[in-house]
């Protein structure tokens, strides 16, 4: 049987070339593009006056003033809602590490980037950390979403570069679980640890993993 994209043994650079870079998406009709940025605009303006907590898919509706069938059909439900309002910004990180200056961009050693990609992500994830919650309601669909799978291809890439051994993918998925949203949320928000610390704590990893200390 063959590995399904983000399934636990699937290559993840294969997982990235089936599903499409945040921003990418299939081409829309004009009408339907309209409307979906007229809901994000509404939903947009809703996080930004209440939070993302507070945002329902019927105060969407009621701002961008359709039904709220309108909105379950377009982003299916509130994570997916959440999920498209993260579209930006996850496109604008994803082009900053995979085509933009280094060291998150090419150019740098592998580790020299991999040090980067989650002081980068650490930072993504605070400014974002409102939606990024609240897209996070299923324990599944976290490892399967497009703009993840793009992480963790990322990484296992730099570590393959780095001529780091043993289970890569394995490797990759610890990783990135120190970039989690909701344990960056609760190192900074709950227990308070400074941003600076998380950030170095990341580097020391790398710095582990690749042998370099």
């Amino acid at each position: 049987m063959t590995a399904q994209p983000g399934a636990p043994d699937a290559p993840l650079s294969s997982a990235v070339r089936l599903l499409p870079l945040a921003g990418h998406e299939p081409q829309e009709r004009a009408d339907a593009a309209r409307n979906r940025v007229r809901l994000l605009e509404a939903a947009s303006r809703l996080v930004a006056e209440r939070g993302a907590e507070h945002v329902t898919m019927e105060a969407v509706a009621a701002a961008a003033q359709v039904g709220k069938g309108t909105v379950f059909r377009r982003f299916g439900d509130r994570v997916g809602l959440m999920m498209a309002l993260l579209d930006h910004a996850e496109s604008e990180f994803q082009q900053a590490m995979l085509s933009g200056p280094p060291p998150l961009g090419p150019g740098a050693p592998p580790v020299e980037r991999l040090g980067a990609f989650g002081v980068g992500t650490v930072r993504h994830l605070m400014t974002y950390m409102d939606l990024y919650i609240q897209a996070d309601g299923c324990a599944t669909r976290r490892y399967t979403t497009p703009s993840r799978i793009v992480r963790a291809s990322h990484v296992l890439t730099l570590l393959r570069e780095a001529g780091v051994d043993g289970d890569l993918l394995l490797l990759t998925q610890t990783l990135m679980a120190s970039l989690d949203p909701a344990l960056l949320n609760y190192h900074l928000n709950v227990v308070h640890m400074p941003p600076e610390r998380v950030e170095a704590g990341w580097l020391d990893l790398v710095a582990r993993v690749a042998h370099r200390c």
